[in-house]
């Protein structure tokens, strides 16, 4: 199927740079990364994460974990700037 897409003008140029180095065409190396690209989101099964947990008390009174200005300023004084 012939269709036309727009793409990033250096995205192209990458492609352009992968396909003269692979020996293949611009058809080729846009195929398969969308294949590649598919194949990873279709639910392909994940290694699950292990995120480290530590002892405490929770939170600070009245830190918002949704408000980083907050936060910024909890880490870093309240003269930071984002």
């Amino acid at each position: 199927m012939r269709t036309t897409i727009n793409l990033d003008d250096e995205l192209y140029r990458t492609a352009r740079i992968v396909a003269a180095r692979t020996g293949r065409t611009l058809t080729q190396v846009f195929e398969d990364a969308l294949r590649e690209s598919f194949a990873r989101s279709a639910g392909a099964p994940r290694r699950p994460v292990e995120i480290p947990t530590f002892k405490g008390n929770g939170t600070l009174p009245g830190i918002d974990l949704d408000d980083t200005s907050v936060l910024l300023e909890q880490v870093e004084g309240p003269h930071a700037r984002p």
